[in-house]
């Protein structure tokens, strides 16, 4: 079974229900103080921690005294505007006194479908990670609608794992597990310690969502799980409404672990290799070396651009024969691979006219 302190990342997913309390519509700041001070405890071992936290809603719904039903796309997005602004500062509070600083970052399902905003939004993240930084992710509420969002932040979670290559993905939940029944309805309900493989027996013992502030239930955890594993990220359901639910869950506390079969780097290296190229890119024979000693490819080691691409498309790397030796997830169009090819990584400005990223293939974004 996995371990928290084993992992090198960890996203930890909390909902509405943990961070709101849903009589008086204000933020739990005594619970959110223990959770920042296990967030610390990981950081304090080298952990990356990522949060992806729910409440923006449910924080404003209770600002500005909305009832606490399903509210109206406009009077949603209202209610988002004025709750996230609260729930980052609460978050920078609660952190700060750690050393530990904050950044926000707000998404919609667009920035993972679209494969620009995808490794522009990784990008980003993976520079807050290696500068130490906390991401508080959330989804764009105040402009998301019912076409363009996840709908929960369960899946939002398990999409935010599989991005910066995390090891563990928690959902903080209010039960402690996965069962086999709803155990508030079913005594004899059977909570697993551990689930290998979703199977469609295991998908039929979910069941929806049961709190008036949450989205997410049974059903949109195992979709969670399924993302999460697909790509090299255990994931683990446990109780978050106990003080410092990160230490209880490495002291063993009930939850069910959900395994992954890779590593979250060979998961997407699989993921990668799978795909169709739409361009070229041939390699000088220093270039190919420099690949196989695990570097990023650079432009001036390319010799010849192929193909019609955009950013963030998959194109074949080939070496000075012609040969294909790998694909990886370009960093410029066809265009501008073309333009600055042959050139030094400090020459791009100049070329292009304005900034660019120093490698035309990220060597995380690349399969040989």
């Amino acid at each position: 079974m996995a371990s928290l302190t084993t992992a090198r990342r960890i996203v930890v997913k909390i909902g509405s229900a943990l961070l709101v309390d849903r009589a008086t519509g204000r933020l739990r700041a005594d619970w959110l103080a223990t959770l920042a001070a296990d967030v610390a405890w990981l950081k304090g071992q080298g952990m990356d921690v990522v949060l992806v936290s729910s409440g923006s809603i449910a924080l404003g719904r209770g600002v500005l005294g909305l009832a606490q039903v399903d509210l109206p796309l406009e009077q949603s997005q209202a209610a988002a505007a004025v709750g996230q602004i609260r729930l980052a500062r609460a978050y920078e509070e609660v952190l700060a006194p750690h050393q530990i600083t904050t950044a926000q970052v707000l998404v919609t399902l667009e920035d993972s479908a679209d494969r620009r905003r995808y490794l522009n939004s990784r990008a980003t993240l993976e520079q807050l990670l290696s500068l130490g930084v906390v991401a508080i992710v959330n989804e764009n509420d105040t402009i998301a609608t019912d076409e363009i969002r996840f709908g929960d932040n369960d899946r939002l979670a398990a999409q935010i794992a599989v991005t910066v290559g995390a090891d563990v993905l928690v959902l903080l939940s209010d039960v402690d597990g996965f069962y086999s029944a709803n155990p508030a309805e079913d005594p004899a309900a059977k909570r697993y310690d551990v689930i290998e493989k979703i199977t469609p027996e295991i998908e039929a013992m979910a069941g929806d969502a049961g709190s008036g502030l949450s989205k997410g239930g049974m059903k949109t955890k195992l979709m969670a799980a399924k993302t999460a594993t697909a790509g090299g990220c255990a994931m683990v359901i446990a109780k978050g409404s106990v003080e410092n639910p990160l230490r209880a869950l490495e002291q063993d506390a009930p939850a069910t672990w959900f395994t992954a079969g890779l590593d979250p780097h060979a998961a997407r290296k699989r993921w990668i290799g799978g795909m169709k190229p739409r361009g070229a890119v041939q390699l000088d024979a220093g270039a190919v070396s420099a690949l196989h000693n695990g570097n990023s490819l650079l432009p001036a080691g390319v010799k010849a651009v192929t193909g019609t691409f955009g950013r963030g498309d998959p194109i074949a790397i080939q070496d000075a024969a012609g040969h294909q030796i790998g694909l990886g997830l370009s960093r410029y169009t066809a265009e501008e691979a073309g333009a600055i090819k042959g050139h030094r990584s400090g020459d791009i400005e100049a070329i292009l006219g304005y900034p660019g990223r120093a490698a035309l293939i990220h060597r995380d974004d690349m399969a040989l």
